[in-house]
This record gives structure tokens, C-alpha cells and sequence, in this order.
């Protein structure tokens, strides 16, 4: 039976696709013009997600608080470890460096994907409610291609469902990545050469076998999932931030807000936040198209335009897509929020990672940092405006790149007796953490 609790709209040409069983049946495309990427709409009123973020004595114990608004029939079906309900934390000493430096008055808050509770990632949300819709449809075989993230955290949710999953990822993927899909049981391919070539073979896999594969950027289960991001915002904060600052790959984040947005035109009075992207120097793609537009005007044609980086080599191997077939989408919401796509060197990961862990007792991954480094160039830039209330996104947590937690070592000394060893101050410390960025703020004043 198809459901009578959302329908499938095609984004090109309007085609009503139905639920998600016939959007799996016709391959995961439109079955008239053949697009991939397709708005959920609802039946309930969507004013019903207001009363779910006012009620003050609610309790939201994971993404599906959101259940009426997500493209799942049966509450049976759902696969859930309490992921999505994570906090939004101001961090005032990013705010008091931006006054202190750049005489900005900043609201800064991060949203703490590293603390949800399966894998401690961005992509948690999406792959339980991607587990969810498998398993309601009875699919027992499924693969995905990926740089690292969503291997994991697919793996981990589709093991839960019953589901196999083959993946496949970057022969340069994180060990750690590698292993958390292999300790839940699912079958991981590491692919000689990059990110679009393990697509390739993915792809090639899917169709030699009848087994449907992840949708990427634009796949309806993981937009719907990650739109829920923006319902605990305003549940959290009564607000949308007017800058939201994420380390880019393929940019499934600000699809899912823009689609949030439109959700509740006409609820709340909202407009989509300016969209830093951030990507790092070894792989940023989106950024040189970007650039290239920008100082050009941006002229007919400039979506398409855009290089293709083979086989990267990137100290950040999660964020490791050099062909980004998505930019066409990414690029143009960017430039309708007065946005921006920018680089950080990712030889300052380290550094960004030293300063949380200091400031905040936080130990993040490497695509947090870059994250978080986009503030600092967003700052060095004159990119954030006086006033701005600014939200980034903490996409992981260090666990993901054991060989970043080598590198955080600072305080370190070899003694040979106890009369080289002087008493400790921490606060001795703070300098040294903060020497790189505060050292660029000096030579670019």
C-alpha cells in the first residue's frame, strides 16, 4: 500500500513519484524525466513541528520527536540510539576572540554532532532514519559509497536493522573508519584511487547485483533526517542563526536546511542563514569554482563550471570529494543567502583541535576543525558582520583520526630526575595553543 502520510515530488518536473517503496522501485529517480532529487511532502500540517518544538514540558528523545515529519509509516520500523537530540553550546571564547581582535560583537554557538550517541558524527541522523525507511521496505541488501563518516555510521545503523551493507571508500580512508564498518559485520571495499572512483565501483556493484545504493547528497531519506537540525535549533534556541558555518564534502547540510525553511514558510518567519562552506586546502574543488565565478561576476553558465580533482591528497580524507557533482545545488544556495565558500589550510588542524580542547576540554576531529577554522578565516576575511549570530557545525569527534591525537601533544618533556621537573601552570599554556591563529590576526591587521 502506498503511504498516505507523504508522497515523493520530483524537483524538475512536479511528477507525484508516491512513497518511498515506489521511489526504490524506480531505481531512485523520477520515472518521468529521470531526476534524482525529490522534495517529501506531508500531509499533516506542518504547523504540528511548532508545537513540538513549544511545549516546554516535552521530552525529545532522538530525530524521531520529528516522527509526523519524516518519511517513515510505522513507528515499528524505526532504528534509533537517541541521536539528533544533541545541544547547541554557546562558545563565548570564540566570540571574545572575534571582539578582542576584530572588535566584532558575535553570538556563537556550535551544534555537537560529535556527541551523538552511535557513532559521534554528522551522519548518525541520517543513517538511522535511512535504516528506518530500509527496513520498512524490506530491503536486506543495500551499499554506499563514502569518504569515511557515512560508511560508519551506515554500517553501524544497518547492522541494527538486519540490513547488509557493502561500502566502499577511498583506498586513503581513515583506518578508523575502515574498522568501525568491519567490526559491525559489513563488508567494506577499499577501492584503488579516490572518492569518484569508489562511486564508480559502487555504482558499477549496485547495477551488476539489483541492489540499490545510497542516493549521495540528495538522497530524500537523508534530507529529510538532517532537516531536523533546524526544528531543534528554534526548540533549543527559539532562532535560526544568521550565519551557518559546516566543513563541505558533498553539502547534504544546507540542502537539508534550505528544505527545512521552505517546510515552515508560513509558521515561522524564517529565511535562510549566510552559508560559510568550508573546505580544506588539499581538496577544495567547490571553492576554486566558487572563487573563479565570484571574481568573474558570476556569469551565465558559472553552476557548471567548476574542476575536478583526481586522486586528492588531503590531511582530511573525510572531506576528500574532488569531483562535486553536487556544486550546481551547493553553489547556487550559497549565492542566494549572500554566502560564501571559502578554504582553510589544513595544516592548521591541529591547531584548531589544541585550542577546543584548551578552551573547552572538546577533542574533535579534523573535519570539525576545518569547521571551525572557517571561523577564523571567515573573521581574517571580513566575511562575519558586526551583530551576527553564527552557528558551526562540530561534524565529528577525534576518535575518528587517531593520528590527530599524536599530533595534539604539546606538553610534553623527557626528564632524567625530578629536579627537571618544575611545577605546572596551565594557564603557561594558553599562548602557546593560540600562538598560530593570534600570529595571522598581527600580520593580516
Amino acid at each position: 500500500m502506498s503511504s498516505t502520510k507523504y508522497s515523493l515530488e520530483c524537483r524538475s518536473c512536479n511528477h507525484n513519484i508516491g512513497d518511498m517503496g515506489a521511489w526504490f522501485e524506480s531505481n531512485q529517480q523520477c520515472p518521468e524525466c529521470g531526476n534524482k532529487w525529490v522534495d517529501v511532502n506531508y500531509t499533516a500540517d506542518m504547523a504540528g513541528v511548532k508545537k513540538l518544538i513549544e511545549i516546554k514540558d516535552h521530552e525529545a528523545k532522538s530525530v524521531f520527536n520529528y516522527f509526523d515529519f519524516l518519511p517513515i509509516d510505522s513507528k515499528e520500523n524505526i532504528v534509533t540510539n537517541g541521536e539528533g537530540v544533541i545541544p547547541v553550546e554557546r562558545w563565548s571564547f570564540l566570540e571574545d576572540f572575534a571582539k578582542k581582535y576584530y572588535n566584532l560583537d558575535l553570538k556563537v554557538n556550535v551544534y555537537r554532532n560529535d556527541l551523538n550517541p552511535g557513532t559521534g558524527t554528522f551522519k548518525d541522523v541520517a543513517a538511522s532514519v535511512a535504516a528506518s525507511g530500509l527496513k520498512e521496505h524490506g530491503i536486506k541488501q543495500y551499499c554506499v559509497a563514502s569518504t569515511g563518516n557515512i560508511a560508519s555510521a551506515f554500517s553501524h545503523y544497518l547492522a541494527e536493522a538486519g540490513i547488509n551493507l557493502a561500502v566502499f571508500v577511498p583506498e586513503n580512508a581513515l583506518k578508523a573508519n575502515v574498522a568501525e564498518v568491519s567490526a559491525h559485520g559489513q563488508k567494506i571495499f577499499r577501492v584503488k584511487g579516490d572518492y569518484a572512483m569508489a562511486k564508480k565501483v559502487a555504482a558499477e556493484y549496485a547495477a551488476k547485483n539489483g541492489i540499490l545504493m545510497s542516493g549521495g547528497n540528495t538522497d530524500p531519506l537523508r534530507v529529510e533526517a538532517k532537516k531536523t537540525m533546524v526544528f531543534e535549533w528554534l526548540r533549543q534556541c527559539g532562532e535560526l542563526p544568521n550565519v551557518y558555518i559546516q566543513a563541505l564534502s558533498g553539502g547534504t547540510g544546507p540542502i537539508a536546511i534550505d528544505k527545512a525553511v521552505r517546510d515552515l514558510e508560513g509558521i515561522y518567519n524564517l529565511k535562510n542563514p549566510r552559508y560559510i562552506m568550508v573546505q580544506p586546502s588539499g581538496c577544495d574543488p567547490m571553492t576554486q569554482g566558487w572563487e573563479k565565478s565570484k571574481a568573474n561576476g558570476f556569469p551565465e553558465g558559472w553552476l557548471q563550471d567548476y574542476p575536478i580533482l583526481e586522486n586528492p591528497v588531503t590531511e582530511v580524507p573525510t572531506l576528500a570529494t574532488g569531483n562535486p557533482a553536487t556544486y550546481p545545488i551547493i553553489a547556487k544556495i550559497v549565492k542566494d543567502s549572500d554566502g560564501d565558500i571559502i578554504t582553510f589550510d589544513e595544516a592548521k588542524v591541529k591547531d584548531i583541535s589544541r585550542i577546543v580542547a584548551f578552551e573547552k576540554g572538546s577533542k574533535i576531529g579534523p573535519a570539525s576543525s576545518t569547521a571551525l577554522g572557517g571561523f577564523f578565516e571567515s573573521l581574517k576575511n571580513n566575511i562575519l558582520r558586526d551583530g551576527e549570530s553564527v552557528l558551526i557545525n562540530i561534524g565529528e569527534g577525534m576518535n575518528r583520526a587517531p593520528e590527530l591525537v599524536e599530533q595534539m601533544i604539546y606538553t610534553s618533556q623527557l626528564v632524567s630526575s625530578v629536579e627537571e621537573c618544575e611545577v605546572p601552570n596551565r594557564e603557561d599554556y594558553r599562548e602557546v595553543v593560540w600562538d598560530k591563529i593570534v600570529s595571522e590576526v598581527t600580520v593580516n591587521a
